[in-house]
């Protein structure tokens, strides 16, 4: 049979501490899960990167793979150690389910006894727009998990969540699904699913932490005699004083209009001077008529 390197599939160290392999996994996962990325084997990848974590993500597990030896490589024809087996309880098993069994029988010793265990957390990402982060909003979620079909056996199955976004949620913040992610073995409790928020990229917003930047494009006129204009914004539009003489790049700040939460982000609108084209005869002989009568030279010391 072929030797699975689950170390090389998650791309760590053997000597890789288990935050640094559960790190890794999700990194993996965000890459390759088949909702988000356009890699042709996205699922198999997901299948070997799942399969690598159910190992190397449990501490009995690791250890027992570990045994196996070092010095191996993925896909080089192997066989383990001639005693490996005998604490637990392969009876049956064909040598080409060896890595499948290992799964199901590690925890199980040949006395019989029952051995319960939680199921491994499953880390996913999903994107929404800003305006959800103001309003919450339901997304229905797809993933594809391990299902375990019997002893060594498991088919990878869709499963479909119904998630609830609450408001003044930030990018990178996780919501926990409690019990939604893989089965348990033995018997034992599922494990969670960590959902990171992610935004969808808007031209027209910048997101730090609960703040939110906006460009606002402002005539000449409204910028240097002063106006009131309507802004759209994410939570609705707003009417704002535009002071008189302002620059382009200049921050109104609107206090808790950002991202809702206790307490709420802020909202900076910049400044955007935007100048009218001179594609006629008039418009010509207004900036004309401009740099004639206010001989305004911005260069001048």
């Amino acid at each position: 049979m072929e030797y699975k390197n689950y170390y090389q599939t998650l791309g760590v160290d053997r000597n890789a501490s288990a935050d640094d392999i559960k790190k890794a996994y999700r990194k993996m996962v965000r890459k390759y899960h088949p909702d988000v990325s356009k890699h042709a084997d996205a699922d198999q990848k997901t299948k070997e990167i799942n399969e690598a974590y159910e190992v190397l993500g449990n501490a009995e597990k690791r250890a027992a793979y570990d045994g196996l030896g070092r010095g191996h490589h993925a896909g080089e024809q192997f066989r383990p150690p001639p005693d490996w087996g005998e604490q637990y309880d392969f009876a049956g098993a064909g040598t080409d389910d060896f890595f499948a069994d290992l799964f199901a029988h590690v925890g199980r010793t040949r006395r019989g006894g029952s051995f319960q265990m939680r199921g491994d957390d499953i880390h996913a990402a999903i994107t929404i727009d800003l305006v959800d982060a103001y309003q919450g909003t339901t997304r229905t979620v797809s993933l594809r998990v391990p299902r375990q079909e019997g002893p060594g056996r498991a088919s990878m199955q869709e499963k479909k969540l119904n998630v609830t976004i609450p408001r003044g949620v930030t990018p990178g913040q996780q919501l926990r699904l409690a019990g939604q992610g893989h089965e348990g073995h033995g018997g034992g409790p599922p494990g969670d699913l960590y959902l990171e928020i992610q935004f969808a990229p808007d031209p027209r917003y910048r997101v730090e932490g609960t703040h939110v930047y906006e460009n606002v494009p402002v005539t000449p006129w409204e910028a240097a005699l002063g106006e009131k204009v309507a802004v759209p914004t994410p939570s609705g539009t707003v009417e704002v004083s535009v002071p008189a003489g302002s620059q382009s790049g200049r921050k109104l700040r609107l206090k808790g209009r950002g991202i809702p939460g206790n307490p709420p982000g802020d909202l900076y609108l910049i400044l955007d001077v935007v100048l009218p084209l001179a594609n006629d005869d008039k418009a010509r002989a207004l900036y004309q008529a401009m740099a004639r009568d206010l001989a305004f030279n911005p260069r001048s010391a």
